[in-house]
């Protein structure tokens, strides 16, 4: 029997990506309630995560305190945007269109969770993100193959700092040499194999050099899991 009893996946990028469309509508929404064009870059967004933070550390530690954050992010940026006619109202708009529903699945991910959750796999989602990340992958309809859901503001550590990755373990009763991972960001993938987990770095757009000397851990999209849990099975 092959020795793996667990499987953990790393949400964005990994099981769900950012809907462009939804992303498009904030953008049109925002501008026309503005008069100009919406200009949107990581650094703003981080600026604003602060103002709404309103000076706590952390800035939310469960789904009502993140609900309330994320109505006033929206307020803060329509303020700075200048929209001050029916701001309030407007915020809410925007929080009902993409709080937890501004992601799409990949065209595997559905065909890959189905492989491992037929095969009788523990299967649980390792985040840094916000304690939404159960309700977040309910709405994409993916929540019901997850019996963990291991989000960094709840643990208190992210990837690829151990506490998390030992955090989820623990939550399935399993050992990281039990276990199979797979997150696109190298650095991730790479904590978790510290730590004795099979685990892979998803490259779906900029696979590394051929020479790379890690490429056996190195996937184009999940299937390449299933493949690689297939050759583990016994003959």
């Amino acid at each position: 029997m092959t020795k793996y009893r667990a499987v953990f996946f790393d949400r964005d990028g990994t099981l769900t990506a950012y809907d462009p469309e939804k992303e498009a509508w904030r953008d049109r929404m925002i501008s026309s309630w503005s008069g100009h064009p919406f200009v949107w870059t990581y650094d703003r967004m981080m600026s604003l995560f602060r103002q709404a933070g309103e000076g706590r550390t952390p800035w939310y530690r469960d789904v009502p305190e993140e609900q309330a954050f994320f109505r006033r992010f929206y307020r803060l940026l329509l303020r700075e945007e200048g929209v001050t006619e029916d701001c309030g109202r407007r915020a809410d708009e925007l929080f009902d269109g993409l709080w937890c529903r501004d992601r799409i699945l990949y065209p595997e991910t559905v065909e890959v969770l189905e492989y491992f959750s037929t095969r009788g796999f523990r299967m649980g989602v390792i985040s840094d993100t916000s304690p939404s990340l159960e309700y977040s992958l309910q709405c994409v309809g993916l929540a019901s193959y997850f019996t963990s859901f291991t989000a960094s503001s709840l643990v208190g550590a992210g990837k690829p700092d151990p506490r998390i990755y030992h955090a989820a373990l623990k939550a399935q009763g399993v050992t990281a040499e039990e276990s199979l991972y797979v997150d696109d960001c190298e650095e991730e993938a790479d904590g978790a194999r510290v730590l004795g987990f099979t685990a892979f770095h998803l490259c779906r757009q900029d696979p590394e050099p051929h020479g790379n000397e890690k490429k056996h851990w190195q996937l184009r999209d999940l299937r390449g899991l299933v493949e690689y849990a297939e050759r583990c099975e016994p003959v």
